[in-house]
């Protein structure tokens, strides 16, 4: 039986050539060999899977070819090349710091150095996942790595740069390898599908592209599951069942519903979703993505920034013809919204569908404004005409008479005018006039009328306030202003102890020291205007000041207690004298 090797080992790259989605790269590390400008060290670094290692291999077999082609390839025929293929080379060191990462591994690295290559000009030492390596194997590295043998190249490889120490990093050519585009793993994949005689769609190699997320490693370990699980036919609706992926056209589904204001639907295919055994959470951040494609695909511009294969572009460039660019930014900032209130909230479901409601209304029409809601501003429209055109003295007979005997049947707006005019003046203060303080719906009679006109015109910012106000009121307004405060416990208690003194309208708080006395200043605004609202009236004024108190010197001896206890009972001291006693 033939021994099976995954594809990841049977179709790595072994020339520059074939190395994908790393052109700029690989043609920088050729320019190097073709010129013999060969750092000391260089540093290979970016994501799991893109070439990082294999690069570093087919650059240490190329400079130790004996006949490297025009192009910089690795002739493959020398004895070198033959002894790298065979895996017997000697001149070509890989240590994996994740497993060797202590100081003895790097001394022993550091005495084959000393070694010089037996076939070849170059010893190269490939350090995979340097990062691992501990803060002591770095600086035992440090010395060698600046000043190696001549014949030393040393090629580091990572994932995670930022654990690289800085002076590491000094002494390398870093090399940032870039993510593999969706593209180029779709045409990868198809390469190695007709090589082994599979049947693959173009729908299928692009979710296996999206799945693998710029990794080559990864999507060809995803062809081979998928290889053994659909034979030699892999379609788009088995690939998706297989790697549990949500369907692309539920994603189009649920903005086509959205736009036609369809909340039921788009509910139901939210349940559906879930039934299949999907989480909401990815879900989300799927129509996240899907709406942030449908927004580049209304530019033709910005369409190359879609990392789809042709088929799946088309699409969203047909849905993006039907959304407004508006539509697409609101959407996509609630479920942005929908997607960081998930992690916090406790019905998440609940949080996903008030998202998708939310994203049906925006495609609702505008409701139209009830009659009843715009009654709040017709005061000034009938001021304006009572303005424009004053009543006569002789036309304020007819509006008593209609008061003392309203209609139902007359609107509210009429008796608002009716009575706007038969006070002018207060009109003219200010035009912006409630309806709930003018109209009365009672019947009430004329003396109420007069009155509910004199609370207008308190109520009105223009009109100072000056209702005068007895001592007792001012009592029991001052005893409930603590309830204004209800979160600042130091200032109610300072209002509760605080000793005043009212004059007119002018009030003397006597506190115990000038601390006190300085916070209250700051509160001093806002306890004028509680006072005023309470007493309805404008003039209030505080007047701040510290209470004189006496300083008593504190008794410590017997004599100075006894003596401070005779001053507050007399009858102490008689008894001690029936008694013949003394004090020392």
């Amino acid at each position: 039986m033939e021994n099976y090797i995954v594809s990841a080992r049977k179709y790595r790259p072994t020339t520059f050539e074939s190395v994908v989605g790393q052109t700029n790269l690989t043609q920088t590390l050729r320019n190097a060999i073709a010129t013999n400008h060969l750092a000391q060290a260089y540093l290979f670094c970016g994501p799991r899977g893109v070439g990082k290692t294999t690069c570093a291999r087919i650059f240490a077999k190329t400079i130790n070819c004996l006949h490297p082609t025009p192009e910089k390839e690795a002739c493959n025929e020398c004895e070198s090349c033959r002894a790298f293929n065979e895996q017997r080379s000697f001149n070509i060191h890989e240590l994996d710091a994740a497993s060797n990462n202590s100081v003895d591994n790097i001394r022993t690295l550091i005495e084959q150095v000393r070694i010089p290559p037996q076939v070849g000009k170059y010893s190269v030492f490939i350090i995979d996942e340097v990062h691992m390596l501990s803060k002591d194997a770095f600086n035992a590295l440090l010395k060698t790595l600046e000043e190696p043998p001549s014949y030393a190249i040393f090629i580091l490889a990572t994932t995670e740069k930022n654990k690289v120490i800085p002076t590491i990093l000094s002494r390398c050519q870093v090399y940032d390898f870039s993510r593999i585009t969706v593209n180029d793993i779709i045409r990868h994949l198809q390469n190695i599908a007709r090589k082994e005689g599979v049947n693959a769609s173009e729908e299928a190699l692009n979710v296996v592209a999206q799945k693998a997320d710029g990794g080559m490693r990864d999507a060809l370990s995803i062809f081979d599951q998928l290889v053994s699980f659909c034979g030699a036919d892999i379609t788009y609706e088995r690939t998706i069942d297989i790697l549990n992926v949500l369907d692309a056209d539920y994603y189009f589904k649920v903005v086509n519903k959205a736009l036609e204001n369809k909340v039921g639907d788009v509910l139901l295919l939210f349940n559906e979703i879930l039934v299949k055994g999907f989480d909401a959470l990815n879900f989300v951040i799927g129509l996240g993505s899907h709406l942030r494609n449908v927004l580049v695909s209304k530019n033709p511009e910005t369409t190359v920034l879609l990392e789809t294969s042709d088929a799946v572009k088309q699409n969203y460039v047909e849905q993006a013809r039907s959304c407004t660019v508006a539509f697409l930014f609101k959407a996509l900032d609630i479920i942005n919204e929908c997607d960081i209130a998930y992690r916090q909230s406790k019905n998440k479901r609940l949080t996903v569908e008030l998202a998708l409601i939310k994203l049906c209304r925006l495609s609702a029409p505008q409701e139209q404004v009830q009659p009843v809601a715009s009654m709040s501003q017709p005061a000034p429209v009938a001021v304006a005409s009572v303005q424009a055109k004053p009543v006569p003295p002789n036309a304020a007979q007819p509006v008593q008479s209609s008061q003392t005997m309203p209609s139902k049947t007359q609107p509210a707006v009429t008796s608002v005018t009716s009575a706007n005019s038969s006070a002018k003046p207060v009109v003219g203060i200010q035009p912006h006039i409630s309806i709930r303080s003018t109209v009365n719906t009672s019947g009430a009679p004329d003396a109420n009328k007069s009155s509910s006109f004199a609370s207008i015109a308190k109520a009105q910012p223009g009109a100072e306030r000056n209702n005068s106000f007895t001592e007792k009121d001012f009592d029991k307004v001052w005893l409930t202003l603590p309830s204004n405060f209800p979160r600042e416990e130091r200032l109610k208690a300072m209002l509760l102890n605080a000793r005043y003194r009212v004059q007119n309208t002018t009030v003397s708080v006597a506190l115990a020291n000038q601390l006190q006395a300085e916070e209250f200043e700051t509160w001093k605004p806002k306890i004028v205007a509680c006072l005023a609202d309470a007493l309805n009236n404008d003039a209030i004024s505080l007047q701040i000041h510290v209470e004189e108190q006496t300083a008593t010197g504190a008794a410590f001896t017997a004599t100075e207690k006894y003596r401070h206890l005779v001053e507050r009972n007399q009858e102490l001291d008689n008894l001690r004298n029936m008694l013949g006693m003394h004090l020392e």
